[in-house]
């Protein structure tokens, strides 16, 4: 049976893989800073599902305690970092830039290091970063979530170099969700909205090809390559 780890389970994406993951026969450990949630989702999957209360942002304790549920699971074959926060930001308060720099920056990378070393010791795994269409270019009601999820797809790119570097046998896949049906989808102007099982689906499936790069869903590709293409003195005027 493979084994996988779902950090961000107890709500939205995060939920909605974990689901899926159970129900394609893998045990699965799920991770949230709401015990609640993820005690209300162990019960769809009891025998799938093990669950550990942890914040991302507490990166002392983190590695430790993803060690001690890999432990549990009995091994680790899959990784998806989901978690992750974001909120539109008119006023420009520096408490929702920090709040949002330390769950998809600090948190993001801790985890993301860890799995990555984790995986290269064993000479194999799939780490699964959740970023977003919002990192290909910047946003004046959002700036620091746009920003952090463009460090999120640098970063994975990295790693995607060094495991080829190395030759690790680790696969890295960037999962740039659209607009999805969960709290996170904020704002005037939604479109494309796509249900969160649906999304799930998808990023299934592009774990299955091992996909490096996926757009959920997959109509969203179109709009990351119109956003490349809107020049800059023509953007900051949207």
């Amino acid at each position: 049976m493979k084994k996988a780890i779902v950090i961000g389970a107890s709500s939205g994406i995060g939920r909605a893989l974990a689901l899926k993951l159970a129900g394609d026969g893998y045990s699965v450990g799920i991770t949230g800073r709401r015990k609640e949630l993820l005690e209300s989702l162990q019960l769809e999957y009891p025998s799938a599902f093990t669950s550990v209360a942890l914040d991302v942002t507490d990166v002392c304790t983190l590695s430790e305690k993803l060690m001690a549920l890999v432990e549990e699971l009995g091994g680790l074959d899959l990784l998806i970092i989901s978690a992750g926060t974001g909120d539109l930001n008119d006023p420009l308060s520096f408490d929702i830039e920090k709040r949002t720099i330390e769950t998809n920056i600090t948190g993001f990378t801790c985890v993301a290091d860890w799995g990555f070393n984790f995986f290269q010791q064993q000479q194999t795994g799939h780490l699964v970063g959740i970023s977003s269409i919002g990192g290909l270019r910047g946003s004046g009601a959002a700036p620091a979530y746009n920003a952090t999820k463009a460090y999120q797809i640098n970063y994975l790119e990295g790693l995607r170099q060094r495991a080829h570097k190395f030759r690790s046998g680790i696969t890295i896949t960037d999962v740039r969700p659209g607009f999805v049906d969960t709290a996170m989808a904020k704002g005037e102007g939604k479109f494309w909205v796509a249900a969160v099982e649906k999304a799930a689906r998808q990023i299934d499936h592009a774990i299955q090809q091992k996909r490096s790069v996926v757009y959920i869903s997959k109509r969203w590709r179109l709009i990351a390559i119109l956003l490349k293409l809107i020049p800059a003195s023509v953007y900051k005027k949207l």
